[in-house]
């Protein structure tokens, strides 16, 4: 499988790398941010689909229309070939008991608004995005962003979970 096959709308700011959305590539360009460097394409998402679900006619891990759209398998099956766990955080659980040592970041799915161009559609669907901190810093790289946020130290990542800052809800499991 060629990881490094394929075109990426990144852009680099304050030394961090941040791919900017394409298609329905959102957990592409989460994994890549989050990793902050382009290990992953759609052609190797699809692979990983193929391989999550080998006889499958419909492929319920991305969207049948081919423009992504992938599922928290391909997420996870992609994190592990890399050498690393993605853990489970439900976001019933207080905060406080979230240790960030050892955290790499995080990939979270959010409500996102739909969109037409500048024409807001009125329904929702579901977006991944990255949160790496950086020098003591966390960023919000959601690749629907032109450019990393910084969020802050520990302390402001926490507030910024809590106070929806993100959207309105995380995932939960």
């Amino acid at each position: 499988m060629d990881m490094m096959s394929g075109s990426s709308g990144q852009s680099e700011v304050s030394g961090l790398y941040h791919e900017r959305q394409r298609l329905e590539l959102c957990a592409v360009h989460a994994l890549n941010n989050v990793l902050q460097e382009r290990l992953f394409t759609q052609e190797a998402a699809d692979e990983i689909c193929k391989r999550l679900a080998p006889d499958a006619r419909w492929n319920p891990h991305r969207s049948f229309l081919g423009t992504g759209n992938y599922d928290v398998n391909v997420i996870m099956a992609a994190l592990q070939s890399v050498g690393l766990v993605a853990i489970w955080w439900d976001k019933r659980r207080p905060l406080e008991q979230l240790s960030l040592e050892g955290v790499l970041g995080f990939i979270v799915n959010v409500p996102s608004n739909v969109s037409l161009g500048f024409l807001s559609l009125p329904m929702r669907r579901r977006h991944w995005i990255a949160v790496r901190q950086l020098d003591g810093t966390y960023y919000n790289l959601d690749s629907k962003l032109k450019a990393p946020v910084p969020i802050g130290g520990e302390a402001e990542l926490r507030c910024w979970w809590c106070d929806g800052s993100w959207g309105s809800s995380v995932t939960q499991r």
